[in-house]
């Protein structure tokens, strides 16, 4: 009986120690595994993406977000990295309401961030920049119209009483209408698609 207990007793062992190197063999072939399950994005990968906040030089101020989706998924070695219509955020860096006669509007913004698996990831982009455009030439005509445009401007400020009489204002009345027209800002509306190039590398979880 003795030696029938030390038996089972070494066969449990045995057995434990077997379980044990079986568990090890299965974490240490899962390891790799969990390592494959992220993946780094490069620098220079193109990222299109669709707004889904308007953004405008007028209607936002420089530090202000918005918000963006991947316009189609990114693709690193042939294999999908991010789902189409991931969530990403972005900043204005520079948002100047044009002025009037010689200052023009400028919009300029990058993206800041990718959501991948609910979480958040911050990314280094390219900017995109659009810059209004001068109208010193149109301004210049309006303004030196005099016997032009001024006259006719003046003629409407004197109310009928004549474009001779007008034309008095004419200078000022010129300056004035280029005052009024010589403004013209940036606006870019929702769903505008934009792209982007990843200028640092980033590493997310790959996609399911």
């Amino acid at each position: 009986m003795f030696e029938v207990a030390c038996k089972n007793r070494s066969e449990s062992a045995a057995q434990a120690a077997g379980g044990d190197n079986q568990a090890q063999a299965q974490n240490a072939a899962q390891a790799p595994q969990a390592a494959d399950q992220t993946v780094t994005i490069p620098e220079g990968t193109k990222l299109d993406v669709r707004l889904l906040d308007p953004i405008g030089s007028a209607s936002d101020t420089s530090g202000e977000t918005f918000r963006a989706t991947l316009d189609g998924p990114i693709v690193v070695n042939g294999v999908v990295a991010v789902q189409k219509d991931a969530n990403l955020s972005g900043k204005v860096l520079v948002a100047r309401s044009s002025g009037h006669l010689q200052t023009p509007a400028e919009l300029v913004v990058t993206l800041t961030s990718l959501e991948v698996g609910g979480k958040t990831y911050p990314i280094l982009t390219s900017e995109r920049s659009w810059r209004g455009h001068s109208h010193k030439k149109r301004n210049a005509e309006l303004i030196g119209g005099g016997a032009g445009v001024g006259a006719l401007i003046g003629a409407l400020v004197g109310r009928g009483k004549g474009a001779a009489i007008g034309a008095g204002v004419g200078a000022g009345g010129g300056t004035a209408t280029a005052y009024a027209t010589g403004k013209k800002d940036i606006s870019i509306p929702a769903e505008t698609p934009l792209r982007f190039v990843l200028r640092r590398p980033v590493t997310v979880p790959q996609a399911g």
